[in-house]
């Protein structure tokens, strides 16, 4: 699948935005955790991808029924959303100059991940979550993403890399006042 950048600007993937908060100090803080020892930036990302996937629960994972939007929120209380989890994940690599974009799948209902550019190409990665059936890694060649959509069933991968998050993704994070609300909520199309 060819990606698609939708804003030609590349600076606009490195942009902080009200949910991609990059200049909070907690996302601040905890970039420079990660970034302690690290080799080089792709060495970064792939600590920042395997910190977000695997430290902070996926709520429906973990039964928690608050809902994160803002990068920093996410970091704070630890957990989110494949949303949310892409918006902390986004913010960390931004934070170290790292151009990154949001993307997404259509799967039952639209799930949220990230591309990261390297030598010159995006490379779509999936913070979600491990479980059972879930085995996402973060790879700059074959993709290791949590869904493969089911094309028969009229699932598919969206092409298009956005530098902020898709306005029915953020208003449906935003107006859920728990997980509850929000899965009722979530939206099925871009």
């Amino acid at each position: 699948m060819k990606l698609i950048q939708k804003d030609p600007d590349l600076s606009a993937y490195l942009a902080a935005d009200e949910a991609i908060d990059h200049d909070h100090p907690r996302v601040r803080e905890t970039a420079e955790r990660i970034a302690e020892g690290a080799e080089d930036s792709y060495d970064y990302a792939r600590r920042a991808f395997e910190f977000v996937r695997d430290t902070i629960p996926h709520s429906q994972d973990s039964g928690d029924p608050r809902v994160t939007w803002r990068a920093s929120d996410v970091l704070e209380q630890r957990t989110g959303i494949c949303y949310a989890k892409a918006h902390a994940l986004a913010a960390l690599l931004r934070a170290e100059d790292i151009p990154t974009a949001l993307c997404y799948q259509r799967l039952d209902v639209v799930h949220g991940l990230i591309a990261v550019r390297f030598d010159g190409a995006w490379h779509r990665q999936d913070p979600r979550g491990n479980k059972p059936g879930v085995d996402a890694r973060f790879s700059l060649g074959h993709e290791r993403l949590a869904f493969t959509p089911d094309r028969e069933a009229g699932e598919a991968d969206c092409p298009e890399l956005y530098p902020a998050p898709h306005p029915a993704v953020l208003a449906a994070l935003k107006a859920a006042g728990d997980r509850a609300r929000l899965w009722a909520t979530l939206p099925t199309a871009l």
